[in-house]
C-alpha cells in the first residue's frame, strides 16, 4: 500500500479546493493509481465524470507517465485531463 499526492488540474481541480488529494493504492504503478484513483472519485464525488480519468495523464516533476512506469518515489503526481482550444 502506498499513499500518493495527487495534484488536480483542469477538471479536477473542482474535487478539492486545495487541488490536490491523497490516494491509496496497493499496486506499484499508475495503472494502479489510476484505477484507484477511479474508485476514490466514484465513491466521494459521484456527481464527477470519472470516465475523464481513463483520457487524462499522470506526470511527475519532469515527465508524463506511461500505465506501466512505477510510481515516483517521493508519492507526488499530477493528473492533467485533456485539453483543446486553438
Amino acid at each position: 500500500m502506498k499513499q500518493m499526492q495527487v495534484q488536480l488540474f483542469g477538471a479536477f481541480s473542482d474535487l478539492d479546493p486545495q487541488r490536490e488529494i491523497e490516494v491509496v493504492t496497493h499496486g506499484e504503478h499508475i495503472a494502479d493509481l489510476r484505477q484507484a484513483l477511479r474508485e476514490l472519485i466514484v465513491q466521494r464525488w459521484p456527481q464527477f465524470r470519472a470516465g475523464l480519468i481513463d483520457y487524462s495523464v499522470f506526470a511527475d516533476e519532469q515527465r508524463v507517465l506511461r500505465d506501466d512506469d512505477p510510481l515516483p518515489d517521493d508519492g507526488r503526481v499530477a493528473i492533467l485531463p485533456p485539453v483543446s482550444g486553438g
